[in-house]
């Protein structure tokens, strides 16, 4: 199959949790202290060796080319007024990799996203990383994940344990410990997305990145859509099951779901602590709320 050099980035979703901030702006661009949560994903993948990345996007989604792209009237500004820290971030971001773009007409779903980024991949394996997801680790999340690609040539879920309560808002896996893998490594044996209350076969919930073969467009392809119209991944992969050998990994790190009211606010104030500029003086603050008189 070969290495991993492609990236995929689904961002053409409606951001319906976040009405009415995303009314006028992507959900991928609300601001995460002082970046919006989809560079933290494309900060990942560059840090991993991906170098070819596309961004799948959607109507009203142009916030996100251009905060990628060269803004040469914001630069000439920051030039002009000596402004040159502020000039070396905004460079930074535009330089970093380059970046294509392919339009979702419709939001049908992971699924669908992924169809449409066919063309970019072009019959290599790939990873997929969902900016909702932000995830903190010494190794890049997706790198720990091609390093085990490089040495199976199969398709990888990300896997974290959440509590039996919560098993209902992710698919989640059935799946046999691997001897080698050091308790991380598993292999599915099926997979369920968003299962009832008390059906899940275990708390083994799969999260924003994957490691996928091209053989996932031929299971898309022969899957049915669900509720809405939209054609979600976690059927397309367990369609592919019935051929395809498909690992789970537990990976190193804290994952934060930015695509949550409540997990956006826990990772704002999470990395707002950690970071050089505000982290004390934020720290400070926080100590000196009364929290009963809110």
């Amino acid at each position: 199959m070969g290495t991993i050099r492609k990236a995929v980035f689904p961002a053409a979703g409606l951001g319906t949790r976040f009405l009415p901030a995303t009314k006028a702006q992507p959900k991928e661009m609300l601001p995460l202290v002082d970046k919006p949560i989809i560079q933290y994903a494309v900060e990942e993948a560059v840090n991993s060796g991906l170098e070819n990345l596309v961004i799948i996007t959607g109507r009203g989604k142009n916030a996100i080319e251009d905060h990628f792209d060269v803004s040469y009237e914001l630069e000439k500004i920051l030039e002009e007024r000596g402004k040159s820290g502020l000039l070396k971030l905004v460079r930074a971001v535009s330089e970093m990799v380059h970046i294509a773009y392919v339009r979702q007409k419709e939001a049908l779903g992971l699924g669908h996203a992924i169809l449409v980024a066919r063309n970019f991949v072009n019959e290599e394996p790939f990873a997929v990383l969902l900016g909702d997801d932000v995830i903190e680790a010494d190794v890049p999340c997706i790198r720990q994940m091609m390093d085990i690609y490089d040495r199976y040539q199969t398709s990888i879920v990300a896997l974290m344990e959440v509590p039996p309560e919560e098993t209902s808002r992710y698919g989640i896996v059935k799946a046999r410990s691997l001897p080698e893998g050091d308790g991380r490594l598993f292999e599915v044996l099926d997979m369920v997305e968003k299962p009832l209350q008390g059906e899940a076969p275990s708390n083994l919930a799969i999260i924003g990145r994957y490691i996928l073969t091209p053989h996932i467009f031929e299971a898309l392809g022969n899957t049915q859509r669900g509720s809405g119209g939209e054609l979600q991944l976690t059927d397309g992969l367990r369609h592919m099951l019935g051929t395809q050998r498909i690992l789970a990994y537990k990976f190193k790190g804290k994952r934060y779901d930015a695509g949550d009211k409540l997990g956006f606010l826990q990772a704002t104030v999470e990395f707002a602590l950690k970071n050089d500029e505000v982290g004390p003086a934020f720290r400070s603050y926080l100590k000196s709320l009364d929290l009963d008189s809110i």
